[in-house]
């Protein structure tokens, strides 16, 4: 159980991690980990071809130590043999010896030759092989970075379309729904014109709009009559 709920953690707290990290971030952390992994590759790759240009300085060393170790294993059977024409056994003994010791040099200098030369076979095909695979490598490199150039655009167009998106939001937010539309006035002033037209209707038909009706025309012909003295008074 309690390993459950610590998977659960994990899972927890890296999907958390991946919507907290910053895109870009994340690309250059991959960029920078493919460059230091291709430079761990390259490192390797001269180990090996460091490893084949010391064999072959190894080769040309070990040839010559054949080739002295021969020479002087030669030598001393040539004495060996004056000695012995010259009835000198301790000569002999001595150059014979001499010459069994450097005929056993030679057998190791030769032996060391061809485990050397074996090597270096092998080191032939590492070497290829390192090469091969650092100019993969590099090759992958070169694809990664195209690769960054696309998404670091891809983000750079998002954060845009991101820019643009909040901006329409703000215009849209801008226009505040509290604040009534000229819909709305030109509704509230038909209503009240509506309704102030309704409440003169009403007025008409009780008493008080009766008297009122009444009143203005007395008016009128109190003012008609006033017109008709003035008419008279001017002669026309």
């Amino acid at each position: 159980m309690l390993k459950k709920w610590w998977e659960y953690i994990k899972s927890w707290f890296r999907s958390t991690s991946e919507q907290m990290m910053d895109p870009e971030v994340e690309i250059r952390m991959a960029i920078d980990d493919a460059k230091r992994k291709d430079q761990d590759l390259r490192n390797q790759a001269a180990k090996v071809i460091a490893h084949k240009t010391q064999l072959e300085s190894k080769i040309e060393r070990a040839a010559d130590d054949v080739g002295e170790a021969r020479e002087m294993a030669k030598k001393a059977l040539l004495r060996a043999e004056e000695s012995r024409t010259a009835g000198d056994d301790a000569g002999v003994t001595k150059w014979t010896q001499s010459a069994q010791s450097l005929a056993m040099k030679l057998q190791a200098s030769e032996n060391n030759l061809a485990s050397l030369k074996s090597q270096f076979e092998a080191s032939i095909s590492q070497a290829d092989q390192a090469k091969a695979a650092v100019q993969t490598n590099a090759m992958k490199l070169q694809e990664l970075s195209a690769k960054r150039m696309e998404l670091v655009g891809s983000l750079e167009q998002a954060k845009m379309q991101e820019t643009v998106n909040e901006a329409v939001s703000s215009i849209s937010s801008s226009v505040d729904d509290s604040v009534p539309s000229l819909d709305e006035v030109e509704d509230k002033i038909e209503r009240r014109k509506a309704e102030a037209m309704a409440k003169a209707e009403l007025h008409e038909v009780t008493p008080e709009g009766a008297e009122a009706e009444l009143r203005k025309e007395i008016d009128m012909a109190q003012a008609d009559e006033k017109l008709s003295e003035l008419k008279a008074e001017l002669g026309i």
